[in-house]
């Protein structure tokens, strides 16, 4: 995804609608999506490999172009002539989001398309310590695709990490560890989740429905919550010091946990450094990589 923004102050009401008017100071264009987290992985000093779809539009080119600016290897990238690059445009006004406009498309990428990443997949995968499956429900993820790309990275013996969505919850099955939020949680269950009883029974029951190794519930101002492989549970507290904006957190967690993992860290210590991370990125306003130098300051 490409994320667009501008930045501006709140000057007056509108006299067509009670809506405030902001006057544009600044625009800018950001990586978005699974760009961002391969923004993260970068910034933490590990090789990241893009694989997915653009359309053939300026939003695509725009994302290429920034792509290659940061010398990142875009021959995963995928150009539909069908679709539309999905595009995030954020108002910003006094350092807070006044409004949040999207463009994109949400139909299922065609099977060529799918075929044409599952060659990428099997391209990178000897070279490549672990896959993120970064989900947003825009239609690129299919049952196929998923079920086909953890069946190669299984065989090769691959770290396999997902955030997902509602859509393909339960076909992220076998993985290394699987990180839903709070909300995600209760949603594919249809519970709601009010005690850390009714916390910990959710956990069981998805980590036995998918037979994960490791379940990662990011519960928001409370931290994480982690079932593990030998099913100990902790929680563990947030490192958020002021919340200005939570926009990509979920793309830093996903990414520090895996670089964490592929680097050697027991799963604990990689979710301890993924909830500092997340941590420094939500002091920021909009989506914003996490800094290896910031956080290392942080857990000093």
């Amino acid at each position: 995804m490409l994320d667009r923004y501008l930045w501006g102050t709140v000057v007056r009401i509108s006299p067509e609608a009670p809506v405030p008017v902001v006057e544009v100071a600044e625009e800018a264009v950001r990586l978005g999506g699974s760009a961002n987290v391969v923004n993260n992985i970068r910034s933490l000093g590990a090789t990241a490999i893009p694989v997915g779809v653009v359309g053939n539009d300026e939003p695509g080119n725009k994302l290429i172009e920034l792509f290659r600016n940061m010398n990142f290897d875009t021959t995963g990238i995928i150009i539909d002539q069908s679709r539309t690059t999905s595009v995030k445009t954020r108002i910003i006004a006094h350092g807070q989001h006044v409004v949040r406009a999207d463009h994109e498309s949400k139909e299922r990428v065609k099977p060529g398309v799918i075929n044409e990443i599952l060659a990428m997949v099997e391209r990178y995968i000897d070279n490549c310590d672990a896959i993120i499956f970064q989900d947003y429900n825009k239609g690129l993820l299919t049952k196929t695709l998923i079920n086909k790309v953890i069946g190669i990275a299984s065989q090769k013996q691959k770290v396999v990490t997902v955030d997902p969505k509602f859509d393909n919850f339960f076909e992220y099955k076998s993985v290394t560890v699987f990180k839903p939020n709070r909300k995600e949680l209760q949603e594919a269950l249809g519970i709601r989740i009010v005690s850390d009883e009714n916390l910990a029974a959710a956990c069981n029951r998805i980590k036995q429905k998918l037979e994960c190794r490791n379940l990662l519930v990011t519960l928001g101002e409370r931290g994480m919550c982690l079932l593990d492989s030998n099913d100990e549970l902790s929680i563990i507290p947030t490192k958020a010091k002021k919340v200005h904006d939570v926009s990509g957190a979920g793309d830093t967690v996903i990414s520090t946990l895996t670089v964490a993992l592929v680097a050697g860290a027991s799963i604990k210590e990689a979710t301890t450094l993924a909830n500092n991370a997340a941590g420094v990125v939500c002091s920021e306003v909009g989506v914003v990589p996490i800094q290896l130098e910031q956080l290392i300051e942080t857990i000093e």
